[in-house]
């Protein structure tokens, strides 16, 4: 027996008539099968079921528009980011955010000043990696929100932008009220180098929110910021193994060999993830002081500690 293409036993037309069909399952399927052509005919005909009665059809196109790109697929999915039921506009939202068109975020940019805040957020979410320029002075503004997912998305378009002027809002929002609106601004200013983006990430070290101190450790590592060594070790006893897991990642990539003592001491630590991060980051460090805390721990029970002691002790000359 042999199988036809696709398209042979069910193209378009076929689809668009059970669209039509009384019974919402088969509306449904004929939603999945539109997407599963991948053809730009199907974009109008799966936005044309976002109008559908029944919520888990409209639910399917939500979903099966995700699979689209351009400016016609945005300006469909707006409809689903207003609809009366949440699944819909969540799923709205997440297929907006796979958007790679610039051009589709003009039909967004008007839900950014929308009365309800999911809207709001996920008109934002769905313009942040179209990266466009002229999405800054919404997304600035939108700062000042009243809602803090409604911040929170906006500081992730202004991130993606990576403007050095954006770099007192940022710092402001590092001092916002909301734990997340905090942590995503410490994330966001990891593209800046400037003394003052270090100085506010430093100051995250001590956050009352732990996953606010875990993002200042590991943005500190990354961006290579010399000055944050003593900082990070003054930090190193944080009661979060978590955070003590960036602290030790971050002086790693910073070759703090000022730090070995600390992190040789982890290796002893109970939780086997501080004595794997303890141990890659004596070997990132690589002098030999880091030698004798490391050899005591070649037959680690834990098989991923004593690879990285063993790639560790590789690297020390």
């Amino acid at each position: 027996m042999t199988f036809e293409p696709f398209e042979a036993f069910s193209d378009l037309d076929d689809l668009a008539e059970k669209l039509r069909d009384a019974d919402p399952g088969v509306r449904r399927v004929a939603v999945m099968d539109l997407a599963d052509t991948a053809e730009p005919g199907a974009v109008a005909l799966i936005g044309s079921a976002l109008h559908d009665v029944v919520p888990e059809v409209r639910l399917q196109a939500a979903i099966a528009l995700g699979e689209f790109d351009g400016r016609d697929c945005a300006q469909m999915l707006v409809v689903g980011l207003v609809d009366a039921d949440h699944r819909v506009a969540r799923a709205a939202a997440d297929s907006l955010a796979e958007l790679k068109d610039p051009a589709a975020a003009d039909p967004i940019f008007p839900l950014i000043a929308h009365a309800a805040p999911a809207v709001r957020a996920g008109a934002l979410r769905g313009i942040k990696e179209l990266r466009r320029p002229d999405a800054l002075p919404l997304a600035l503004r939108a700062l000042d929100d009243a809602d803090p997912q409604v911040r929170v998305e906006a500081l992730g378009v202004v991130g993606y932008l990576k403007v050095e002027e954006t770099l007192p809002a940022l710092i402001a929002a590092s001092r916002d009220a909301h734990a997340e609106v905090r942590r995503t601004a410490v994330g966001a200013l990891g593209f800046s180098r400037s003394a003052h983006a270090a100085e506010a990430l430093i100051r995250a070290l001590s956050d009352s929110d732990w996953s606010v101190r875990e993002a200042a450790a590991e943005i500190l590592g990354k961006g290579r910021f010399a000055r944050a060594v003593a900082p990070l070790m003054a930090a190193f006893e944080d009661p979060e193994w978590q955070v003590q897991v960036k602290i030790m990642r971050s002086l790693g990539q910073l070759k703090a060999a000022e730090a070995v003592p600390l992190i040789g001491r982890s290796l002893e630590a109970e939780i086997s993830n501080l004595r794997k991060e303890a141990a890659a980051a004596l070997g990132e460090i690589a002098v030999p002081a880091c030698r004798p805390y490391l050899e005591g721990f070649v037959d680690d029970p834990d098989p991923d500690v004593r690879k990285n002691v063993r790639w560790a002790l590789g690297r020390i000359e």
